[in-house]
């Protein structure tokens, strides 16, 4: 039997460029131990008593999620960690046994050894040297990490210890972390990464220090979400700029995942509930709104200038949106459709309920800080813009108010993870900035938002708002109406008058974000988006420049010259006041009726307001008003304190 010092050696598990992993027997104890050590050995007594004393400080750390340690000594010129083989069997031998894990549990697993990493990084500790053999997993699936500090770097004798593994501290933390993504990566493909058995081997092979590209192949054992496969690419991506760089960050986004796949309403969508109830949905923007809400003068205006009023300030729009379909939802299932009209919402809840809903709102900025409200502040104008733009583009008959507001309800998302989780939304800003262009990717891409925000929160934008849409009671219709077409999804005729108002609105949104793309590719990002739309809405380049002149959206993305990168005529059209399509289709003698849908008279628009499914196509029952009405929408930039 081959002996090291005392211990006995059964079998080598795992071998590196950085550590060994033995099983052995202590004759002293009776039991099967794990054993680790480095693969290079001390350089002087210096460094074997600095590694002793760094991997002693590494055993004080006690989390769930970290291997207790037994013993620490050294067999000259080794020294040794030993672990309770108890604890279970590694990674390696799980996937030996049964083959690859589900990716629900390949994503648990991976959480907790992120946790319990974040926790060691923490507290001033690195690994230099994870695998899957460092992983030991139990019978109830509880994961414990082995050999904290155990491969730590080989300085010279000379050198200061201290100094030299403080400055190599915050590197190796954010190796530790690629590693545990590499990991992942291992679980969900089946077969070793880069075929290198030895993730530091994968490590010097991928880029910026080699040349390989780390990504998740398509051919899995088990299909992967999408969310989870953004996540594991975001790890290894190329651009070190890109990752994850604190563990506490990467077991974030999948622990959100995992339980957003859990449970309907786990993850960030519990986080956010929790968030809303004690700062709100969203900040107020007027301070002067509450004082006069308040005033006797309201008892004489009328219902649309309360409605008017109202609707300036986005936080009391969607407050008086959630208290009248809540209390909706109290009465049962026959109180009628979900209220989009906030004239129909003030007539049901009173001067009372508007003083109640004015009151119950946090004052501007809440809990964000300048940097933070001054971001926010641009996501609302940009959100107003989008608004004004499909008033501007909605079919005639259709009420401004209510087009508006589904504009507004698609980005409910977007506008509560700014406000709540301000540091996340930064990061899914970053994370669509292209990086910089190098030899090997001359044309570098940003993630897209939906990727974005996988990789950060674990779940997309538009599913946060559509739980929080259910959480208040809104209507099947209305969560329809609230999902943007998707941007790589070819764009159906409407059928009906809630497909018809879902896609006007998205393709608001799109021109809104066209506006917003860098000067050289806005004028091509709102052609593509008008190509897509042309046939199911009717609309042509000159209705869309229209739309945004009317609506300022020109204006307000700076002084960009919009209308000179066109032809004259739409560039003159651009600034001139809107007119309605059936005007122009009545001047080019072309037939209106053939594309233009009935209005339906305000008497049965009022009744109900989100039409049923049985609702007739060509009767918008969305439309509160008849043709002609004056939308109301807040003015950009003029409600904040």
């Amino acid at each position: 039997m081959r002996r090291f010092g005392r211990f006995e050696l059964r079998a080598l598990l795992h071998k590196s460029q950085r550590s060994m992993l033995w099983v052995v027997f202590d004759p002293q104890s009776g039991q099967e131990m794990f054993l680790m050590m480095p693969r290079e050995k001390p350089n002087s007594e210096a460094a074997m008593l600095h590694w002793l004393k760094t991997v002693d400080g590494a055993s004080r750390i006690h989390h769930p999620n970290l291997a207790h340690v037994i013993e620490t000594g050294r067999v000259d010129p080794w020294p040794y960690v030993a672990y309770d083989r108890a604890l279970g069997e590694t990674l390696e031998e799980r996937l030996a046994r049964g083959g690859p894990p589900l990716p629900l549990d390949a994503a648990g697993w991976a959480a907790q050894a992120l946790e319990g990493l974040a926790f060691a990084h923490e507290a001033g500790h690195a690994h230099r040297d994870i695998q899957l053999a460092h992983l030991v997993v139990d019978g109830a699936n509880h994961v414990r990490l082995l050999g904290l500090e155990v491969a730590q770097e080989i300085v010279p004798a000379s050198a200061d210890f201290n100094t030299a593994t403080r400055r190599a501290a915050r590197e190796a933390a954010e190796e530790d972390v690629v590693c545990i993504g590499l990991v992942l990566h291992r679980l969900l493909s089946g077969k070793p990464v880069l075929d290198e058995p030895d993730l530091q081997a994968v490590l010097q092979r991928m880029q910026p220090q080699g040349h390989e590209l780390v990504r998740l192949g398509w051919e899995t054992p088990y299909p992967i979400p999408e969310p989870l496969r953004a996540i594991v690419n975001r790890a290894s991506d190329r651009q070190t700029r890109q990752r994850y760089h604190l563990a506490r960050s990467f077991w974030r986004a999948l622990d959100g995942w995992r339980q957003s796949a859990e449970q309907d309403d786990g993850g960030p969508i519990a986080l956010l509930k929790d968030k809303m109830q004690r700062f709100g949905h969203l900040p107020s923007t007027s301070t002067r709104l509450v004082t006069t809400v308040a005033s006797s003068a309201m008892a004489s205006q009328h219902g649309s200038q309360l409605a008017a009023m109202a609707l300036k300030d986005m936080a009391l729009s969607l407050e008086l949106i959630r208290r009248v379909n809540n209390a909706l939802r109290q009465q049962g299932p026959t109180s009628g459709g979900t209220v989009l009209n906030l004239q129909r919402a003030i007539a049901m809840l009173g001067l009372n309920g508007l003083e109640d809903a004015a009151r119950a709102l946090k004052p501007w900025p809440g809990p964000m800080n300048d940097g933070q409200a001054q971001f926010m502040q641009s996501v609302i104008r940009r959100v107003q813009r989008a608004g004004q733009v499909a008033q501007a583009l909605r079919p005639a008959g259709y009420d401004g108010e209510v087009v508006y507001l589904i504009s507004l309800m698609q980005n409910l998302g977007r506008l509560l993870v700014q406000y709540h989780f301000p540091d996340d939304a930064q990061q899914i800003r970053q994370l669509q900035v292209a990086p910089e262009a190098t030899e090997d990717n001359p044309n570098p891409r940003g993630m897209n938002e939906q990727s974005a925000a996988y990789a950060v929160l674990g779940c997309d934008l538009e599913s946060l708002g559509l739980a929080v849409a259910r959480y208040w009671g809104l209507g099947d219709e209305l969560q329809h109406m609230m999902r943007r077409q998707p941007q790589e999804a070819p764009v159906r005729h409407a059928d009906g008058d809630i497909e018809l108002l879902r896609l006007t609105c998205s393709l608001a949104n799109e021109l809104v974000d066209a506006l917003a793309a860098p000067e050289r590719k806005r004028q091509a990002a709102i052609e593509l988006a008008t190509r897509r739309y042309a046939r199911a809405l009717g609309l042509g380049l000159r209705e869309i420049y229209d739309a945004l002149g009317a609506s300022g959206a020109i204006t307000d993305a700076g002084d960009s010259g919009l209308g000179a990168m066109t032809d004259p005529s739409i560039g003159a059209a651009a600034t001139a006041a809107p007119r309605s399509r059936l005007r122009e289709r009545a001047e080019s003698g072309a037939p209106a009726a053939a594309s233009m849908p009935t209005a339906t008279p305000p008497a049965a628009a009022a009744a109900s307001p989100v039409p049923s499914p049985a609702t007739s196509p060509a009767s918008p029952s969305l439309t509160t008003s008849q043709p002609g009405t004056p939308a109301r929408a807040p003015e950009p930039g003029k409600d904040f304190p």
